[in-house]
Parts: structure tokens; C-alpha cells; sequence
């Protein structure tokens, strides 16, 4: 394995890769090349930062330098500049990420978007490649998975995440141990894991980014949930209209088969588990569990009435445990550092963190996770930087479409589910 001096993270999200930062790399690559520093400087396309308002982003490790807004012709200057001669191209840092006083630059992680957050679901976005298999693992991806399969019943997988106190992060926020418990009772001869990757409320991309960022993350949980309910087969129901989140779970999918990480025999221990892709057509109302279900069957998306639910008759007839992408995020870290870490974080009826995409009139435009119990005033102020050119604040919405106006005066109302 190659050892480099200097890493050059671009970022691959949709939003900085509709700004071109895929030819960023390639001309990164070009002129380090050129340069005659391509053993000792590695260029990796990663998921979305977080912070789309700056993009397109390019930073450079080990010392964080943030550069932000990057042109394709701007290329040249970082490897000539930077990687080669060792000085910082000031005019491409972010405008945090130099103070007024010292002109000392600051590393990414200090930056106060980034300072003031906390990150699970999102923990690997921007830091790994997201086609690659062995970043992942390299930084504990499939660690819960054998952990489970290995010194866990099913019974026991239940049992830490229902003491986590999950709740379901697709709206909804029904204890996540509770619906696995359910369709764990149900006996059948066949039984299903899904995910509702069907994304559809306006100026939201959560979902979107963790399977480009992190795809591994959805693909490990869904087998610890396959394992813990009996399931053999799963279903990722994603919208057509996230090529990039698409192209990157078929990739991770096809590594995690020849890993022997998906079907048959699962790290030799006899449990069978395996996942398809379903593509949605753009109806918004296959976001409703039951409308996604129909449609995954081929049908037209129609909601079903309910009961039954899904954990007792699913998909073809049959108990199915269907949750959301951040979800599924959360359950290999709940895993690995256990229920009680994860039910410390947050207030004392919603556990762990939400991750919100920030939209509209503000400052910084992005995608945050922040701890439950922050405020909204935090959020928008503190990570979004608040209104731009000195706007008066009038109403935040929150959760697209379907949900409401909040005026100024419920800004300290700390974030529950």
C-alpha cells in the first residue's frame, strides 16, 4: 500500500459535481502529474461536505486547508502552489478560514459551520471515497456487521437498538427497536428489509447525500437488520433522479458481494443476505411505506390501507421491516460504540442527531447534523450564518411541503422528534 504525503479531497456531490468538480480532478491529476508528484500526492473524489454554499470544494491534508469555490482553472495553481512549492493559494480560501488578526490560516475542522456540529449518519461524507470498499473498512466500516454476526442472537441486535431509542428518521419517529421487534415476530418463510431512499420533499437532500457519500453505511445496516428479523433479501427504493446516489450503490453493492460482505455465507457464519436496487419514478407519493411497497411489486404507487402493516404484510404478502436512509445510517455506530453512547446524545425524549439541508435565504446553504436539542436559532445562526446582505428574519419551514411556517419567536424551541 502507497504511502502519500498529501491527500486532495474534492468534493462529489451533486451539487459541486453540477459545478464541474470532476474536472477539477482531472486537471488536479493532469498537472500533478505533470509535475512529477503522483507518487506522492493522491487525488480522491469524495461525497458531498456538507457546506454546498462554498462549493465547489477542494481540501488538502494533512494540514485541512479549505478551499472553496474552485474553478477547473484554478487546478493548475493548487498543484503548482500548494503541492509543489508548499504555499497556500489565499485568494481560494474560504472566507472563514482566515482571521482578520494573525492571517493565520485555520484546518477545515475549524471552520464554525463544521465546529458546531456533530456527525453520525454523516460521518464519512466528504472524508472517504465512496466507491472504494477499503476506505470504508479502513475506517470501521463492516465492524458492527461482524460484530453482530458473530457474539449477537437477533434477539440481542433488538434489544441494543431498541435502549438506543432510535426513533425513525423519515418523519414519522416511531421507535426504530420496536418496528424491528415487530417484524421479527411475524414467522414466514420469506421476509424483507427495505429502504426508503424515495426522497421527494423540494430542497431536501439528506438521504441523497449519505448514498453518495456513504454508501457502505445503508448496505452494512440493512444486513444487520436482515439478520436481527430474519430476513434473506432487501430492496433499496431510490429515485431515478439521483444518478450519482444510483451509480454509487451499485458500485458498493457489487464490492460487498466479492468481499463475501452480501450473499451467501456471509463472513463464513451461514446467514444469507442480499440487495437489489429499485428505481422510483419521481411520484411523491411512493414515499408513503405502503405506496413504495406497491411500487417495488410493480404496481402503480397507491398507499394501502393499513392494518396490515408492512411488518406483518409487506412486500409480495410477506413481513417487511422498512425504514429511511439516515435511519439505517445510524445503526452500524450504535453497534460499534453501543445503545447507552448513542441514547446520551440528544434530550431526554429524542436520542442522537438530525441532519437538516439548509435552504432559502441564508448565509451558509448546506447540509448540517446537529445533536437533538439544539435550537433552531443555533442552526440558522450559528451554522447557517443567518440572513444575508442584513434581511430581516421572517418564517423558517421545516419539512418541505408538508410541513409548516415557524415564526421568529419559536427560534429557541430546542429540535425534538
Amino acid at each position: 500500500m502507497r504511502l502519500y504525503r498529501s491527500h486532495v479531497l474534492i468534493c462529489g456531490g451533486t451539487g459541486c459535481t453540477s459545478s464541474r468538480s470532476n474536472e477539477i480532478k482531472q486537471e488536479m491529476e493532469k498537472y500533478i502529474t505533470e509535475f512529477g508528484l503522483e507518487n506522492e500526492v493522491q487525488v480522491v473524489m469524495t461525497g458531498c461536505f456538507g457546506l454546498c454554499e462554498a462549493g465547489p470544494i477542494v481540501i488538502v491534508y494533512p494540514e485541512g486547508t479549505f478551499y472553496s469555490r474552485v474553478k477547473v482553472e484554478d487546478a493548475k495553481r493548487i498543484v503548482e502552489e500548494h503541492l509543489l512549492k508548499g504555499r497556500i493559494v489565499k485568494d481560494l480560501l474560504y472566507y472563514e478560514a482566515i482571521t482578520e488578526v494573525s492571517d493565520t490560516v485555520k484546518a477545515v475542522n475549524e471552520v464554525e459551520f463544521y465546529a458546531k456540529q456533530m456527525r453520525i449518519a454523516l460521518k464519512n461524507c466528504g472524508v472517504i471515497d465512496p466507491e472504494s470498499i477499503d476506505e470504508y473498512i479502513a475506517v470501521d466500516g463492516y465492524k458492527a456487521l461482524a460484530k453482530v454476526l458473530t457474539e449477537m442472537t437477533p434477539e440481542q441486535v433488538i434489544e441494543e437498538i431498541t435502549k438506543s431509542r432510535l426513533r425513525g428518521r423519515g418523519g414519522a419517529g416511531f421507535p426504530t427497536g420496536k418496528k424491528w421487534a415487530f417484524a421479527a415476530s411475524y414467522q414466514a418463510n420469506q421476509k424483507y428489509v427495505a429502504c426508503n431512499a424515495d426522497e421527494g420533499d423540494p430542497g431536501a437532500f439528506m438521504d441523497r447525500s449519505i448514498l453518495e457519500g456513504t454508501p457502505h453505511s445503508v448496505l452494512e445496516a440493512m444486513t444487520i437488520a436482515g439478520y436481527a428479523i430474519g430476513a434473506s433479501k432487501g430492496y433499496i427504493y431510490v429515485r431515478a433522479e439521483y444518478p450519482i446516489a444510483v451509480k454509487r450503490l451499485n458500485i458498493a453493492i457489487k464490492q460487498a458481494r466479492e468481499y463475501g460482505l452480501l450473499g451467501e455465507n456471509i463472513l463464513g457464519t451461514g446467514f444469507n443476505f442480499d440487495i437489489e436496487i429499485r428505481l422510483g419514478a419521481g411520484a411523491f407519493v411512493c414515499g408513503e411505506e405502503t405506496a413504495l411497497i406497491e411500487s417495488i411489486e410493480g404496481k402503480r404507487g397507491m398507499p394501502r390501507v393499513r392494518p396490515p402493516f408492512p411488518a406483518e404484510k409487506g412486500i409480495w404478502g410477506k413481513p417487511t421491516l422498512l425504514n429511511n436512509v439516515e435511519t439505517y445510517a445510524n445503526i452500524p455506530a450504535i453497534i460499534n460504540n453501543g445503545a447507552e453512547w448513542f441514547a446520551s446524545i440528544g434530550t431526554e425524549d429524542s436520542k442522537g442527531t438530525k441532519v437538516f439541508a439548509l435552504g432559502g435565504k441564508i448565509k451558509n446553504t448546506g447540509l448540517v447534523e446537529v445533536p437533538m436539542g439544539t435550537t433552531l436559532r443555533e442552526v440558522i445562526y450559528g451554522i447557517g450564518g443567518g440572513c444575508p446582505n442584513g434581511k430581516k428574519f421572517k418564517a423558517v419551514q421545516t419539512g418541505g411541503p408538508s410541513g409548516g411556517c415557524l415564526p421568529e419567536k419559536y427560534l429557541d424551541t430546542p429540535i425534538s422528534y
